[in-house]
């Protein structure tokens, strides 16, 4: 072995001397240590290989002149391809600059105090110079991840499909699968993207966040657990879309909160988003609407301000229905809802008796599922009457 130098010339002719020698050495304890690194294609293993040997390079030319122009990591990193940032994790990237500081320090041992410190030094930082190079790029790879976001829910909201849809999706990491929908809020004075995510992976679910000036829009998926999850989520998977509305409820701001309709996937979520939006822009007309409300608690609301959705609602789950099964049902509850939901007027005005008339809403409640005895459900079930009455009257017209 060659005698340990004694001037800074020496140790630096040293180093250059042995340069080749530690980089193969690294190599070998690259790959007798991480095994990582042996499990990865020939190419990348080079391009890690090349980062190794420039950090030691690197090291050199700053040992000769701490003062000139500092070396920054990405020089180091720059030696890899791009993609090797995103095949190579930050801990993985520590561990090689681990490995190659203890070779370094090992072969060196006897080159003096400065030289050890001065490796000390420098793998300090090198280490926080790769942490920055990896924050940069998951800075980079958020602003990416926000604004693909923004345009995924954007086309969700208006509706507008293409064939890149799917593959946006897919980038944005989206574990949602099954029924999907679409809650609208006010947006918070300061919003915590985290904070919503967490709290919807806590209830099993996954979301698509839109911030559209004062309005917060989310679009709720079922998420798919991962195998080690799937104890902790088997409760919360039972939850239903309003539960979860009302957990997520505290995150947006004041004001209304209303929840779309329930479609069965993702890319019929846009029909879910329109009675969601309908439902927002009317729900101050409904004084006392709970947070959240469900956009088709707001039917006739959305039918007065011209929703074409509200009114076919209204129309195929309330008036087609009752019409079909039986008239004597349709007019029983024209007459109830006229007189006031009074059973006594009621049956007069059919001339049968009051549990007559008792017996025949409480079929109306079996065949569409609105209690016509509730304030609220009259409301729907007396706009759900006039509109389709409408409707019989213009296809009558149209047929003439």
């Amino acid at each position: 072995m060659a005698p340990a130098p004694k001037t800074k010339e020496q140790t630096l002719n040293w180093l250059r001397t042995i340069s080749g020698e530690l980089s193969t050495q690294t190599l070998k304890r690259l790959e007798d240590t991480l095994s990582w690194y042996g499990d990865m294609p020939p190419g990348r293993r080079s391009a890690v290989g090349l980062v190794a040997q420039a950090g030691i390079t690197s090291f050199i030319s700053w040992f000769d002149d701490p003062r000139s122009t500092p070396w920054i990591a990405a020089d180091v990193f720059g030696a890899a391809p791009r993609e090797l940032l995103r095949s190579v994790s930050l801990q993985q990237t520590l561990q090689l600059i681990r490995v190659t500081v203890e070779v370094v320090e090992e072969r060196v041992k006897d080159g003096g105090e400065a030289l050890r410190e001065a490796i000390l030094l420098y793998s300090r930082e090198i280490a926080f110079g790769a942490a920055d190079v990896y924050a940069r790029a998951a800075e980079a790879r958020g602003l990416w991840d926000a604004r693909l976001e923004a345009l995924v829910v954007d086309s969700i909201l208006s509706g507008e499909y293409d064939d890149e849809l799917p593959s946006r999706i897919a980038a944005l990491g989206w574990h949602g699968h099954g029924e999907v929908c679409v809650l609208v809020g006010t947006t918070p004075q300061m919003l915590d993207v985290d904070q919503l995510r967490r709290a919807a992976r806590h209830m099993a679910a996954d979301v698509l966040i839109g911030v559209q000036g004062n309005r917060l829009v989310l679009v709720i998926g079922r998420a798919r657990p991962a195998p080690a999850d799937s104890e902790d989520v088997g409760t919360s998977a039972a939850l239903t879309f309003m539960e979860i509305a009302r957990q997520l409820e505290p995150i947006f701001g004041p004001g209304h909160l209303v929840l779309g309709h329930e479609v069965p996937n993702l890319v019929d979520a846009s029909k879910s988003a329109k009675a969601a939006l309908a439902g927002f822009a009317v729900a101050r007309s409904w004084r006392n609407a709970p947070r959240p409300v469900q956009a088709d608690d707001l039917l006739p609301e959305r039918a007065l301000a011209g929703d074409p959705l509200a009114r076919a609602t209204l129309i195929h789950r309330i008036y087609r229905p009752l019409q079909a099964h039986s008239t004597e049902l349709l007019t029983t509850l024209w007459c109830y809802l006229d007189n006031g939901r009074s059973l006594e007027a009621t049956a007069r005005e059919l001339f049968v008796h009051p549990n007559t008339v008792r017996y025949r809403l409480k079929r109306v409640s079996e065949v569409i599922g609105y209690d016509a005895t509730g304030a609220r459900e009259a409301l729907i079930l007396q706009s759900a009457l006039i509109i389709g009455s409408i409707s019989d009257h213009d296809g009558s017209t149209r047929r003439r």
